[in-house]
Protein backbone atom coordinates (compact mmCIF):
# COMPACT_ATOMS: atom_id res chain seq x y z
CA UNK A 1 0.00 0.00 0.00
CA UNK A 2 1.45 3.48 -1.25
CA UNK A 3 0.64 6.53 1.40
CA UNK A 4 0.67 10.08 0.74
CA UNK A 5 1.38 12.65 4.09
CA UNK A 6 0.50 16.05 4.14
CA UNK A 7 3.19 18.79 5.26
CA UNK A 8 3.63 22.69 4.73
CA UNK A 9 6.35 23.95 2.51
CA UNK A 10 8.79 25.92 5.03
CA UNK A 11 11.01 27.24 2.23
CA UNK A 12 11.80 26.65 -1.36
CA UNK A 13 15.18 26.59 -2.77
CA UNK A 14 15.05 25.69 -6.78
CA UNK A 15 13.23 22.07 -7.45
CA UNK A 16 13.44 20.97 -3.60
CA UNK A 17 11.63 22.46 -0.59
CA UNK A 18 11.57 22.27 2.91
CA UNK A 19 8.72 20.87 4.58
CA UNK A 20 7.46 19.92 8.24
CA UNK A 21 5.58 16.65 8.75
CA UNK A 22 5.09 16.03 12.07
CA UNK A 23 7.46 18.34 13.64
CA UNK A 24 9.95 16.98 11.49
CA UNK A 25 11.96 18.75 8.57
CA UNK A 26 12.90 16.84 5.46
CA UNK A 27 13.66 17.84 2.10
CA UNK A 28 11.53 17.07 -1.10
CA UNK A 29 11.47 17.71 -4.82
CA UNK A 30 8.94 19.97 -6.03
CA UNK A 31 9.35 19.34 -9.46
CA UNK A 32 5.56 17.96 -10.38
CA UNK A 33 4.07 20.78 -8.24
CA UNK A 34 5.41 23.75 -9.75
CA UNK A 35 2.95 26.11 -8.88
CA UNK A 36 3.65 25.53 -4.77
CA UNK A 37 4.20 28.42 -2.57
CA UNK A 38 6.11 28.71 1.08
CA UNK A 39 3.16 27.75 3.62
CA UNK A 40 1.32 25.55 1.34
CA UNK A 41 0.51 22.25 2.46
CA UNK A 42 1.16 19.52 0.31
CA UNK A 43 0.69 15.38 0.25
CA UNK A 44 4.29 13.62 0.01
CA UNK A 45 4.82 10.43 -1.45
CA UNK A 46 8.74 9.02 -2.29
CA UNK A 47 9.82 12.27 -1.52
CA UNK A 48 8.57 14.16 -3.96
CA UNK A 49 5.37 17.19 -3.59
CA UNK A 50 2.46 15.43 -5.69
CA UNK A 51 -0.09 17.85 -4.89
CA UNK A 52 -0.98 20.91 -3.68
CA UNK A 53 -4.04 20.93 -0.80
CA UNK A 54 -5.79 23.69 1.06
CA UNK A 55 -4.92 23.85 4.84
CA UNK A 56 -8.42 22.26 6.25
CA UNK A 57 -8.11 19.37 3.47
CA UNK A 58 -4.40 19.01 5.30
CA UNK A 59 -5.41 18.98 8.82
CA UNK A 60 -8.01 16.71 8.33
CA UNK A 61 -5.79 14.03 7.24
CA UNK A 62 -3.30 14.61 9.55
CA UNK A 63 -6.15 14.34 12.40
CA UNK A 64 -6.96 10.83 10.50
CA UNK A 65 -3.63 9.91 10.63
CA UNK A 66 -3.13 10.51 14.22
CA UNK A 67 -6.47 9.00 15.31
CA UNK A 68 -5.26 5.90 13.27
CA UNK A 69 -2.08 5.35 15.28
CA UNK A 70 -4.19 5.80 18.57
CA UNK A 71 -6.09 2.98 17.08
CA UNK A 72 -2.81 0.83 16.45
CA UNK A 73 -1.36 1.30 19.61
CA UNK A 74 -4.58 0.63 21.26
CA UNK A 75 -5.04 -2.53 19.41
CA UNK A 76 -5.04 -5.87 21.08
CA UNK A 77 -6.80 -8.14 18.52
CA UNK A 78 -5.20 -11.54 16.15
CA UNK A 79 -2.47 -10.66 14.00
CA UNK A 80 -1.74 -7.45 15.39
CA UNK A 81 1.78 -6.70 16.71
CA UNK A 82 1.99 -6.74 20.68
CA UNK A 83 -1.37 -9.10 20.96
CA UNK A 84 -1.71 -10.41 24.40
CA UNK A 85 -3.74 -13.48 22.28
CA UNK A 86 -2.57 -16.28 21.05
CA UNK A 87 -3.72 -17.58 17.14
Amino acid sequence: MCVAIPARIKSIEGHMAEVEVGGISRTVSVELTPEVRKDDYVLVHAGFAIHVMDEQEARETMKLFEELGALEEDSTGPGVEGSSEKT
